[in-house]
């Protein structure tokens, strides 16, 4: 299954159960014994129960995937405007699919998240601009703050 499929498809079966349940992201490792690994959120976290819920409602794909269902972390993944637009103000990690300007990875604090491109400053002071589109991967940055008083 295409992943444009497979992620309307995972989408779709956890709405029909879950109002308040957010898929983060997923990851399909291919291979003899495919392993699908979904990543959710909701307000209050994610907990066991939730996980256990979760993958029985995508009962349909076990069929075809062994099956995880997990928290996305401290460090979650960023694919999509909104969940950008939730942590703007925050230090983030983005690579992109090719060089811009001779230069693929990029970290700093994410300053605006719009509709068609983040801009994040990075520690030399410089403003960057990013069309989503030309992300390969990004994620937040784990900081003291988040982690209730612990190191990274």
């Amino acid at each position: 299954m295409e992943r444009h499929a497979l992620a309307h498809l995972i989408e779709q079966k956890i709405s029909e159960r879950f109002d308040d349940v957010e898929v983060v992201d997923f990851d399909l490792r291919k291979g003899r014994d495919p392993l699908l690994t979904v990543y959710i959120d909701r307000p209050g976290g994610v907990d066991l129960d939730l996980c256990v819920a979760v993958t029985h409602a995508l009962d349909v794909l076990r069929d075809t995937y062994r099956l995880e269902v997990s928290s996305p972390g401290l460090d979650r993944p960023l694919r999509k405007p909104e969940q950008f637009a939730r942590v703007t103000g925050s230090e983030v990690r983005v690579r992109t699919a090719a060089p811009r300007e001779g230069r693929a990875s990029y970290r700093g604090v994410l300053t605006a998240a719009g509709d068609t491109a983040l801009t994040m400053r990075l520690d030399d002071g410089r403003d960057v601009t990013i069309p989503y589109a030309e992300v390969a991967r990004a994620r937040l940055v784990p900081t003291y703050d988040r982690l209730g008083g612990q190191r990274e």
